[in-house]
């Protein structure tokens, strides 16, 4: 039973991860996403993976030592990702 509750964090999870690409991807067409470099569009996307994987490690994790590991990861990934959209937003400003 406790399986089942689990499969729908983890639907949920990425159908939230999957609006967060749609809005992503409209807001850098909007700003000519075509000029972004290829490598920071990589890099981004490894954080978004490694975001999932985090979360779904988290929602099966019962050790105490290890979810709090894992929720540092998580706000470290959560940073990084808002860096790249802070120097993202500052590139498109300074065009």
């Amino acid at each position: 039973m406790g399986d089942s509750g689990e499969g729908l964090v983890d639907a949920a999870s990425r159908l939230q991860e999957r609006m967060e690409e749609i809005e992503e991807s409209r807001r850098m067409m909007k700003m000519g996403g075509s000029s972004l470099d290829p490598e920071r569009i990589r890099a981004l996307e490894s954080l978004r993976l490694a975001k999932v994987d985090l979360e779904r490690q988290l929602s099966t994790t019962v050790h105490e030592a290890r979810r709090l590991h894992l929720l540092n990861a998580l706000s470290e990934i959560n940073r990084r990702i808002s860096d790249f959209h802070t120097a993202v937003a500052s590139d498109c400003e300074s065009r």
